[in-house]
């Protein structure tokens, strides 16, 4: 089973090097695709001197792109493009622990499922180093997403996922809208409608080892609006 981590990136220079070698570690057969949006810290220099050392790194340097959701549609389009069997999409700023991706690939080996969620709400789950109003605002969103979209998972916004090759071929990666981290809830959506089978499996969600977070208020604000919208459509 071909299959590519994907790493949307902005800024991720003090993380990005040991994550990949970290990921090809516990999965010597996978190959990475970093998604950079011209990082001014050069993060994308540091994968291009990666890949033209190892054959199973590669990279899409965006230029005058921002946003976490086209970021990561344009790596799902490149991996549909390319014919990979799974993509395991999870974030650079180790947050998900690559030591996961083995549980996580599971049913996508043994067609349980089309597509895998690295759980935070689940028995076995969580998150470490991170403040209780944080954790609460996990639960939170996620109970609010879930009840108003009717989605069939716990864990709404994680971005520790693995998409099967019949999920890569039924969503319309090119027609999705959404720009930041609702792109996430966006395509749960779309994974709904094309009856693609979708189950949840334990990790541990860590603080990021370094760098700045780009989350705001504003874009969790946008994110609410945008559940909301897509509820009142139903």
């Amino acid at each position: 089973m071909r299959t590519v981590a994907m790493l949307p990136t902005y800024n991720e220079s003090g993380n990005i090097e040991d994550l990949i070698s970290q990921i090809l570690s516990v999965a010597p057969s996978m190959e990475v695709v970093v998604v950079d949006d011209d990082s001014p810290d050069g993060t994308w220099k540091l994968v291009e001197v990666l890949a033209t050392k190892d054959d199973r790194v590669h990279l899409i340097r965006r230029i005058n792109k921002r946003g976490r959701g086209t970021a990561g549609r344009d790596g799902f389009i490149w991996a549909r493009n390319h014919g990979y069997d799974a993509v395991v999409e999870m974030d650079a700023d180790f947050s998900h622990d690559p030591s996961f991706i083995p549980s996580l690939l599971e049913p996508i080996r043994n067609r349980k499922a089309d597509i895998v969620i690295g759980s935070r709400l689940m028995q076995g789950g969580g998150e470490q180093g991170r403040p209780l109003s944080r954790r609460l605002l996990t639960s939170g969103a996620n109970a609010y997403i879930r009840i108003l979209l009717r989605l069939p998972v716990r864990d709404c916004t994680s971005g520790f996922r693995v998409f099967g090759s019949r999920a890569m071929k039924s969503i319309a990666w090119e027609d999705l809208k959404a720009t930041g981290p609702e792109t996430l809830q966006e395509i749960l959506l779309a994974a709904r409608r094309q009856g693609l089978a979708m189950t949840e499996r334990p990790i541990l969600f860590h603080e990021r080892r370094a760098g700045t977070s780009t989350f705001n208020r504003k874009i969790m604000l946008n994110s609410l609006v945008f559940v909301l919208r897509n509820a009142l459509k139903r």
